[in-house]
């Protein structure tokens, strides 16, 4: 702190406190005038009313000299008063540098228990889950959810389901949020419309969906275009982070109008990479949390 903003500190306290002190001292030993009647003569409500002069009660001013006891003892131990750092020394930054310290010490201990088990396997931990809903709710939630229901407007997935782009075991979900994950699904707008509002409909017959049947038919020998990605089943293909076609799980909305959309103008998806932001210790612990949302009939072994 500069001088210039160390004395104007003081010279607020000094004046705050010091007319405070003046009126607590003064204002007992005061002169009011009054009437016969005990009242200052002042009236409301056509003289129903009348302002009484009393004196202020014990119990309050013992408690106000206490507070300024208590204000003046503050100042002298702790800083509040300019540059003066108070008796005591304390200090807002070795107070958090204490706790942050303490705080380390404790996860590192938990930390290393952690490490004995696979990802799997710690899942079913309860304290790695009330870590693991943290760094949730601070890392990913913006995007999925506080619930890790999902969020279509930005294709962003449910992770509480048994459905998974990329592989919903241990291993892969590290993956996925130690480096990330990009996926493309190209425009077929080429196809021409009438083609490609058959393939919409060939695309809802996969997961059993009501749709024309025979703009369905038509658009079967079309799907082999598609097939590259998605299998010739429609089944996915968890390496390309290929969708499964054939259940009722939609990235992007499932109804005829979404599903044209995605086939006509392509869709893009990224999951960021959060290696630069967490340690490898606290992804494995986020990656458990994650597979339990998923598994929550899952027994340790």
């Amino acid at each position: 702190m500069s001088l210039f903003w160390s004395v104007w500190i003081m010279f607020l306290v000094v004046l705050n406190l010091g007319i405070t002190l003046f009126l607590f001292l003064w204002a007992p030993r005061a002169k009011i005038p009054v009437q016969e009647d005990g009242t200052s003569g002042h009236v409301w409500a056509h003289g129903v009313l009348r302002e009484g002069v009393r004196k202020l009660p014990l119990w309050w001013v013992l408690l106000s000299a206490a507070m300024f006891i208590v204000g003046f003892t503050y100042l002298a131990l702790f800083p509040g008063f300019g540059a003066f750092k108070g008796v005591l020394g304390w200090t807002s930054h070795e107070e958090l540098a204490e706790a942050t310290a303490a705080n380390e010490a404790k996860l590192g201990e938990l930390m290393k228990r952690f490490s004995l088990y696979p990802i799997e396997q710690l899942s079913n931990d309860p304290a790695a889950q009330q870590l693991g809903d943290r760094l949730f709710q601070d890392n990913c939630a913006a995007c999925h959810g506080r619930a890790a229901k999902g969020n279509v407007l930005l294709g962003a997935p449910d992770l509480s389901d048994s459905d998974w782009l990329y592989g919903g075991d241990g291993k892969d979900i590290y993956t996925s949020i130690h480096d990330g994950r990009s996926g493309v699904m190209p425009p077929w707008a080429s196809l021409g419309e009438d083609n490609v509002k058959n393939l919409v409909q060939y695309v809802l017959s996969l997961s059993g969906a009501p749709h024309n049947e025979q703009q369905a038919q038509v658009a079967k020998p079309l799907f082999a275009t598609c097939a590259a990605c998605h299998g010739p089943d429609g089944k996915g293909n968890p390496a390309l982070g290929a969708p499964n076609l054939t259940d009722n799980t939609w990235l992007h909305g499932g109804t005829a109008a979404d599903i044209e959309h995605s086939i006509h103008d392509g869709r893009q998806g990224h999951m960021p990479a959060w290696s630069p932001r967490l340690t490898d210790d606290q992804i494995r612990v986020l990656a458990s949390y994650v597979y339990h949302l998923s598994h929550t009939d899952h027994a340790s072994n």
